[in-house]
């Protein structure tokens, strides 16, 4: 299997002296090609600050996160956004839609930051669109989209630019059961049929008992997987 995320040894301390948290502690994680893994623990366990640290989106302490073997700690920040914007996938439990934009603009935002072509961008999101229910609601804006609906649109931001990986923070927590269920299955289908792989910190029952494997974290370190 190709490793698609390393951390070795990593560590996220806030603040210091005696005001330090030590958010992650020395942290070993592989996340193979094609995986579905969820991340569970109570709140405060570090699973939303080991997202952002493979997302890049925060910088650790010590140790190291290497995406497809590159060590994100050795780039320079235009090279770490490039990294982000290609490679990585994100699917927030509040949605983070764009309000201005309609469902189709918000999901070919990434791939128009890519600077991909029109046609690209709109064949690949149609027929995105077609596969996961939404078709017909390309032109509609988020305020117009229900919950389930946005967080599909956001599912499909994060797939459409054909990431090494897609990392979802709760993306189950502002939905009903019944739409989080079928979240869950659209995300094991795309997982299943285009290889997407998923890491999804969670503390849904319901992604857990659906998920290849599951990681367990606990102040800060893993507890199990």
């Amino acid at each position: 299997m190709t490793a698609i995320v390393e951390t070795r040894d990593l560590v996220k301390t806030f603040g210091r002296g005696d005001i330090a948290v030590h958010a992650l502690r020395g942290i070993n994680l592989t996340i193979d090609a094609g995986e579905f893994t969820a991340m569970a623990g109570p709140s405060g366990s570090g699973k939303s600050t080991l997202l952002n640290m493979i997302g890049c989106l925060d910088q650790p302490s010590a140790g190291d996160v290497l995406i497809e073997g590159v060590a994100t700690r050795k780039l320079r920040p235009m090279a770490l956004s490039d990294l982000r914007r290609d490679r990585i996938g994100f699917v927030f439990q509040s949605f983070n839609l764009i309000p201005v934009m309609t469902a189709i603009e918000n999901a070919e935002y990434i791939m128009m930051l890519q600077g991909k072509s029109v046609k690209e961008r709109h064949d690949r999101v149609r027929a995105l669109f077609d596969q996961i229910g939404l078709g017909g609601m390309e032109h509609r804006f988020p305020n117009q989209l229900s919950g389930g609906q946005q967080q599909r649109v956001a599912i499909a931001r994060a797939v459409a630019a054909e990431p090494a990986l897609v990392l979802a923070d709760e993306p189950t927590a502002n939905v009903d059961s019944e739409t989080g269920k079928a979240l869950i299955d659209l995300m094991l289908a795309l997982n299943e049929k285009q290889g997407v792989t998923f890491l999804i910190s969670t503390h849904d029952t319901t992604v857990m008992d659906r998920a290849h494997r599951v990681i367990r974290m606990r102040d800060g370190q893993i507890d199990g997987a």
